[in-house]
């Protein structure tokens, strides 16, 4: 819990204090165009980077390409193949930095993945419950029916974080799978099932809410350190969040404790060229006002909602911007090489292992996963994903 205390009080720094501290560092230095992927063209992570690409046009010159990607092998692969700068991604940038779930593939692995800037907004990422099961915990889902969505690893794990802060687990409720992700809540709605994994402001949760069964959150206690210690041995990129924003009259005036991670995840490939890494961080936060009103969500990349000890490496360049603006301290770089040796770890578990890795597909994953959690475990580190 030392690291999300840390992250709180780095947020709770004066706003004077963290204006002062952007204005010292070094001059801004882009190309004149560049190319990131994003998700599709509707949604938030897509308007937030034609935003900020309007920024980098207006004060940088840089004109910036945005290509929308249905999934997120779409929006990654680019990246890997060298083709794009940058990918506004979801959570499944810390999967493939983790060489897991869709990226534990003969043709992924891990990937040396580097956070540029993320975005936390004002919605959480929870279970929306069916509001007549008066649900006011995790642990009160014992016993009720939970979506399982197919192909959906991110989130299938979303849901079992939340059941593992309450102490449970799958085998403690009864899972209703469904083939999408909406289905599930056509199925809430319907009676089948009782719960389904989203975030709090997204369409279905709003039907949800109008329907005749109502909708709930269920309320994670910042101060309970052993629900968040579970939670975060099944998913550590979770942090505590106070939710301002969601279906079911959830506001500013009306809260809920939460949780959330970071949306977008703006990630580029460790070799992205140092003085790109730290013109962008620099361009983000000196030209914040020219963009933060311009898209949903973008007031999350203010540096005040930066978590600096997350789970995957900054650029180094990134990190070089945060020392020289005065924010960056001992305990984060001490997090950060930890990250980055993980990912060493996981490199050379992969070297290894992909020359004489099975022929079939399945045995392949399986082997592969093995294999991994040994190296992590040999070098000290939790597998997480087993």
């Amino acid at each position: 819990m030392r690291q999300i205390t840390r992250r709180l009080a780095f947020a709770a720094l004066p706003l004077s204090l963290l204006a002062s501290a952007v204005a010292q560092s070094n001059e801004i230095t882009l190309p004149s165009t560049m190319a990131w992927t994003a998700y599709g063209t509707n949604s938030s992570g897509y308007a937030q980077a034609v935003a900020i690409g309007n920024m980098l046009q207006s004060q940088h010159g840089t004109s910036v390409r945005i290509l929308p990607g249905d999934n997120d092998v779409s929006r990654m692969t680019p990246l890997k193949q060298g083709r794009v700068d940058l990918c506004a991604c979801g959570i499944a940038s810390y999967y493939g930095a983790e060489g897991v779930m869709m990226f534990a593939d003969r043709d992924w692995g891990p990937q040396p993945l580097r956070v540029i800037t993320t975005s936390t907004a004002s919605f959480g990422l929870s279970l929306a419950v069916a509001g007549d099961l008066d649900v006011e915990t995790p642990a009160d889902l014992a016993g009720k029916r939970v979506a399982y969505i197919r192909g959906d690893d991110a989130l299938n794990k979303g849901t079992e974080a939340y059941l593992a802060f309450g102490g449970l687990t799958w085998d403690d409720v009864e899972r209703v799978d469904f083939p999408g992700y909406s289905r599930s809540f056509d199925g809430i709605i319907a009676g089948d099932v009782d719960a389904s994994f989203t975030t709090t402001v997204t369409p279905p949760a709003q039907q949800l809410a109008s329907s005749p069964r109502g909708i709930s959150w269920p309320v994670l206690d910042p101060d309970d350190a052993a629900g968040w210690e579970r939670m975060l041995a099944v998913a550590p990129y979770f942090r505590p969040h106070e939710v301002t924003a969601g279906a079911g009259g959830v506001s500013a005036d009306n809260p809920v404790p939460s949780a959330s991670y970071p949306y977008p995840i703006v990630v580029a490939n460790q070799d992205l060229d140092d003085s790109v890494a730290y013109g962008l961080i620099k361009a983000l936060q000196d030209n914040y006002d020219d963009y933060k009103d311009n898209a949903p969500g973008a007031v999350g990349y203010a540096l005040e909602y930066q978590d600096l000890e997350w789970v995957v490496p900054f650029h180094d360049a990134v990190v070089e911007y945060y020392r020289d603006i005065d924010v960056w301290t001992d305990e984060m770089q001490a997090h950060q090489e930890q990250l980055v040796e993980r990912q060493t770890v996981l490199k050379q578990a992969w070297d290894d292992f992909i020359g004489d890795a099975p022929s079939d597909d399945d045995d392949f994953t399986d082997a592969w996963m093995q294999a991994r959690a040994a190296a992590l475990d040999d070098a000290g580190f939790e597998p997480i994903f087993e």
